[in-house]
């Protein structure tokens, strides 16, 4: 007893908000880091119909997937979900289950070349939907039977994820939705009749459920060390002092690596040790404290499904810069087929922002908000559920550099020989300091230079050349200063 005493006393964190509420929500590399990856892929791939809430729309009279369910496979009552994982056949007698194999045993699915395919896209974390409202573990969990390893593939996709991600020099982001698997997903799922399948949808005691949902992240944090634990909405559902002995947990493990970790919500935690997640969204201006928001590449579903759509590069370009430009960072969400193909759609867009990260990531990566985001006709965030526009030649989004010696300009498309930055008018700023005006070029580190701006009432005035030197879908123009950058005047006009 003595023993456990003085290893709590060590404990820097314990399970009340007064304690956890000291941790640093989102520390320097997290901030430096700007854009990750994540995927919603699972059981719910399987029927690639409707979206990763087929479990739950399959259950109710008149939904669309359940009119596909019917017609595919049988009334849910004769078919069930669960059925996706151990394996049946559908009506037409075609073998169905959530069964990817690896590519060294024949399959279509490697974990190492999708964490390459992150890093090539400039993610800086990435990780995946370990386990969502289905209640499905991927990975070879001891509190719940219904995982990756004794149902299905029988491969432990977490590890495999850590591994391959870890390999590749990104930090490791595990994401959780189970808060609501058991608060409300599987509220149309008649009562079962074994407790295995009880506790697949759900229905066991609430008591039980919510130590359940604080085990399973305790094996997450044990078994993977995360750098960024993301959980989805109705946390505020689960039992607080479970709340509250996850996020201690996680820090005092975290020390023990360490590590500086993260944990988002979007409900049920504060921002006092967490980082806030907006959901398909972001603030319409600069917000503070640091901010993370979760988008798709695809405006029709979070999982795939046959006949997915896709947002264009310069929707999630543009929105990116964007939400970096408002002291946030983005989390990009790829739906992968049930097998672990990565439809070529996916990797096109992927790559398109890797491609642009490449050659002007010094005006994303490790920069801050400056005092305003930006200026122009496209206005982009204003909450959560707000769909990724793409901007024009007359949208500028400012970030700077740390050390607050140059500002980066950044225009959603060319604007033609000259460009007005509004925002850098006379009167507003003193610009006696700006030693030079660059053009980010194509190639990482080179810039062209530009004549000397003019400023005047109506803003700084950038001669640029006639036709854009090289193609973007967006351009930099770096604003170099004798010192630091001069105080902009925030006073209405």
């Amino acid at each position: 007893m003595a023993r456990n005493s003085a290893r709590a006393a060590e404990l820097t964190y314990r399970p009340s908000w007064r304690s956890v509420d000291r941790h640093l929500p989102a520390p320097e590399w997290f901030q430096d880091a700007k854009f990750g990856i994540y995927f919603h892929w699972g059981v719910f791939s399987v029927p690639a119909y409707d979206s990763e809430w087929y479990p739950r729309h399959m259950h109710i009279d008149g939904h669309a997937a359940r009119t596909h369910h019917v017609a595919t496979y049988g009334d849910p009552s004769e078919w069930p979900y669960h059925h996706f994982i151990d394996g049946a056949p559908d009506l037409a007698g075609n073998d169905v289950e959530f069964a990817p194999r690896l590519t060294s045993a024949g399959g279509n699915f490697d974990p190492d070349e999708w964490a390459q395919l992150f890093v090539d896209a400039g993610a800086r974390f990435a990780g995946p939907v370990a386990e969502h409202h289905d209640g499905y573990s991927m990975w070879d969990s001891d509190v719940n039977e219904w995982n990756s390893v004794a149902k299905g593939p029988g491969l432990d996709l977490l590890r495999l994820f850590t591994t391959a991600i870890r390999a590749k020099n990104l930090k490791l982001l595990v994401a959780m939705h189970h808060a609501y698997h058991y608060n409300g997903f599987f509220e149309h799922v008649p009562a079962q009749s074994t407790p295995t399948l009880r506790k697949l949808y759900g229905q066991l005691e609430r008591a039980r459920q919510d130590r359940l949902w604080y085990e399973r992240l305790k094996e997450v944090i044990d078994r993977a060390r995360p750098d960024i634990i993301w959980q989805d909405f109705k946390l505020d559902a689960v039992d607080e002092r479970q709340r509250l002995k996850f996020l201690a947990y996680y820090y005092n493990q975290a020390e023990t690596w360490g590590a500086e970790v993260v944990a988002t919500y979007k409900d049920g935690f504060n921002d006092k040790g967490e980082v806030y997640d907006y959901e398909r969204g972001g603030p319409a201006d600069i917000t503070a404290p640091y901010w993370l928001t979760d988008d798709s590449i695809s405006s029709s579903s979070w999982c795939y499904t046959e006949g997915i759509g896709y947002y264009t590069l310069p929707q999630m370009l543009h929105s990116l810069i964007d939400r970096v430009s408002k002291n946030g960072n983005m989390l990009l969400n790829i739906a992968p087929m049930a097998d672990g193909t990565i439809p070529q759609a996916q990797k096109d867009i992927l790559l398109g922002i890797g491609d642009y990260l490449r050659r002007f990531g010094e005006s994303i990566y490790s920069t801050r908000a400056w005092t305003v985001y930006g200026e122009g006709p496209t206005k982009m965030g204003g909450g959560s559920f707000i769909a990724p526009e793409a901007g024009t030649a007359r949208d500028i989004r400012f970030t700077r550099e740390k050390a607050n010696t140059a500002l980066y300009a950044t225009v959603l498309g060319w604007p033609g020989s000259s460009l007005t930055i509004t925002t850098l008018r006379a009167g507003r700023i003193n610009l006696d300091s700006l030693a030079s005006v660059r053009l980010l070029s194509s190639a990482a580190g080179t810039y062209l230079n530009l004549p000397t701006p003019t400023q005047d009432a109506a803003g700084l005035h950038v001669t640029l050349p006639e036709a854009a030197p090289f193609a973007a879908d967006a351009y930099v123009l770096k604003l170099s200063f004798s010192g630091q950058i001069p105080d902009l005047d925030v006073r209405p006009v």
